[in-house]
């Protein structure tokens, strides 16, 4: 599962056949998916830093999302974006709360997420399957992985799994 998310997104190439996004084939029309918001295993931040800060300079690379916008996005996933704590004191939750806030930072079309709700209390877990009940309201599609079977029910339409190296549609939710 990891190795289809990392080449839909542009990080790996398939061995063979091809990936679209938004009608762009990726490695040909464009190296990365464009519009995609991304959490694929751990996601890296500068630990001596806060969270806000960490959204700032992640945010001024490509210059997409404001300094408030970091705030707002911070706030949404349970942050609280004033925290001066630095980022390596954070404990797993915080740390998947704070990848899922860079992901969604620029608004992208797409969220493109493995295993989301690992290391999440109860509390957390709920919230972000009502962030991502947004999300699909504002036509956001989501792609997530997770062992979880109740988070996929609760969070999913269609249902995928792997069996002897081809993908399946499992259900319709």
């Amino acid at each position: 599962k990891t190795t289809l998310m990392r080449c839909i997104c542009g990080f790996s190439r398939p061995t063979s056949g091809w990936v679209k996004v938004l009608g762009k084939q990726i490695g040909k029309d464009c190296d990365f998916a464009p519009s995609t918001g991304i959490i694929i295993e751990s996601p890296g931040f500068l630990a001596s830093q806060t969270a806000l800060k960490n959204l700032e300079i992640l945010a001024g690379i490509s210059k997409r999302a404001s300094r408030a916008e970091a705030i707002a996005m911070l706030e949404q996933v349970g942050l609280d974006p004033h925290s001066k704590k630095p980022v390596g004191k954070y404990s797993l939750g915080m740390r998947q709360r704070l990848g899922i806030a860079q992901a969604m930072l620029e608004n992208p079309s797409i969220l493109i997420l493995d295993e989301p709700f690992n290391g999440l209390d109860s509390q957390a877990n709920q919230d972000l399957h009502a962030l991502f009940q947004q999300c699909k309201m504002q036509g956001k599609c989501i792609i997530l992985a997770s062992h979880s079977a109740s988070d996929i029910q609760a969070s999913c339409d269609v249902i995928y799994r792997f069996e002897d190296g081809k993908l399946l549609v499992q259900e319709m939710a």
